[in-house]
């Protein structure tokens, strides 16, 4: 939704700061506004989405209090109503913001949605910093001893004060294709935890995932919860598109939200145009097919890394940043998106099938299976797997996807549809869903090929094709583009060609 920029410290020079906000322009190219009280500063980006009128322009100032804010809380209507809120607006931050004065801390628990945000008391001086369950929304915060940054985006940080690279996270990236536990690739640059909020400068954690062993569930009881997630995203004042593969995940949301169009994206030599083109045409919904050459996949990969100040996790980010610009020149803000599906159903299914039949997860083992360097980084990997709470194998590698790895996939949508001036949704990160889902048996979530619980539920309402069609991704040609052929894999040269082009 939004660009957030937060400034606490030396008296800043409002030259500097309003010229770091304005490197996340992109985020919010609606409106631009600004709230400065002796050593607090705050910036907001606004695409508006919900709301679009000037009184819902942000910083949103309410009595005491003051507010920027990222994100969407998509219960909103139900909040007023059940909170007996009486607001101004017809917006979701007047909502949040009311909900917090009457709950404090406690608001939390009620918001679905997709947030991070800053409240700044001007009475007391009190600052409250949060950031949804599952780091949906992404906030950075750089913290020096004696100042203090939150951002959306590092480029904004980077535009303020000089940044030193932290060699450890660089190889975090280089084995993992990302960073872990909040690390970033900056000495003293942080993302702000997921599922926390920061109250009397202490951060505390309001959510969080259980290791739990559960009953398979009615599928009934899962479709009506998947329904009622992508009904939620759906609210907008503006048009909303989606994705569309052709796979199952996008296309099971397409069917259900029914939005204005769809989109795809591929190369010449490696596209699902066909299976799109079925799923749309069954559906009903136009479907875009973009084709991309790889002269342009590279020119646009460099463009990213260079004003994001950090590599790319995933080469088809380049393809979703692509895809994203052309739905927004059509006019779309909004773009439904089928990530965290695979987390939720555990639809790697090479890796879960794996992890059941271990005794013991060993770093060894773990490497083999899911990291992506071909170097060996034992340190590294010992790392990312020390943040999986105690467990089996597999209850250990469905915590590590449900939290860890999502947290790559989720960077990878906002990043490159905000660069774009477009909103992504992603129903499948309903807190909701990812907290029925946990613990239910193997054999409920996969069966005897994966995601069998959505094609049971969903079959009569999308393509049989592609029902049974097998498991794709969202493949980009390495090999081809690095022309590496004879190597076996062209994630080196990704990281290499990321790194090259990543620079202070």
């Amino acid at each position: 939704m939004c660009g957030i920029l937060y400034y606490s410290g030396r008296k800043i020079d409002r030259n500097q700061f309003e010229a770091a906000a304005k490197e996340m322009n992109h985020r919010g190219p609606d409106n631009t506004g600004f709230y400065f009280d002796a050593d607090q500063s705050f910036a907001h980006n606004r695409l508006s989405i919900i709301d679009v009128s000037e009184r819902s322009h942000q910083p949103f100032e309410l009595e005491d209090y003051v507010l920027i804010f990222n994100g969407e809380i998509y219960n909103y209507k139900e909040l007023i109503i059940d909170h007996q809120l009486q607001i101004n607006t017809k917006s979701d931050t007047e909502v949040l913001l009311r909900m917090f004065m009457k709950y404090k801390e406690n608001c939390l628990q009620y918001f679905n949605g997709m947030f991070a945000f800053v409240l700044y008391n001007k009475r007391n001086k009190e600052v409250f910093i949060a950031r949804d369950r599952l780091g949906i929304k992404p906030l950075y915060i750089y913290n020096s001893g004696s100042e203090t940054i939150v951002a959306s985006e590092i480029s904004a940080i980077h535009k303020m004060v000089s940044l030193e690279v932290d060699e450890f996270g660089l190889r975090q990236y280089k084995k993992l294709r990302m960073t872990v536990n909040n690390d970033t690739v900056y000495k003293n640059v942080k993302f702000f935890p997921a599922g926390s909020y920061l109250y009397n400068n202490k951060v505390f954690k309001y959510w969080s995932l259980p290791v739990e062993e559960k009953e398979a569930p009615e599928d009934e009881e899962l479709k009506i919860l998947i329904d009622d997630a992508v009904n939620l995203r759906m609210r907008s004042d503006v048009p909303v598109s989606s994705y569309l593969s052709g796979g199952l995940d996008s296309t099971i949301i397409t069917a259900l939200a029914r939005p204005n169009a769809s989109w795809t994206i591929g190369f010449d030599s490696l596209n699902e145009f066909k299976w799109s083109k079925i799923a749309g045409d069954e559906i009903g919904v136009d479907c875009h097919q973009i084709s991309v050459d790889y002269d342009s996949f590279q020119t646009a990969a460099k463009e990213l890394v260079k004003h994001r100040k950090e590599p790319l996790s995933v080469p088809n980010e380049v393809l979703i940043y692509l895809m994203t610009l052309e739905a927004r020149k059509l006019g779309y803000k909004v773009i439904l998106s089928g990530e965290g599906a695979d987390e939720l159903f555990w639809g790697y299914d090479r890796i879960f099938r794996w992890a059941k039949d271990q005794k013991q997860l060993t770093v060894e083992g773990f490497d083999a299976k899911y990291c992506y360097g071909t170097h060996s980084d034992n340190e590294v990997v010992d790392y990312a797997l020390s943040i999986t709470p105690e467990g089996t194998p597999l209850q250990k590698v469905a915590y590590y996807f449900q939290i860890v790895h999502l947290q790559g996939l989720l960077r990878r949508v906002d990043n490159s549809t905000m660069m774009c001036s477009v909103e992504g949704r992603i129903p499948f990160v309903d807190h909701r869903l990812v907290e029925f889902m946990n613990g239910r048996p193997f054999e409920y979530k996969m069966g005897n090929s994966f995601k069998e619980p959505l094609k049971r539920i969903y079959k009569n309402i999308i393509p049989r094709i592609v029902v049974e069609r097998s498991k794709m991704g969202f493949p980009v040609p390495l090999n081809e583009i690095y022309n590496t052929a004879d190597l076996p894999s062209g994630w080196d040269e990704w990281f290499t060609f990321n790194l090259n082009n990543f620079n202070l």
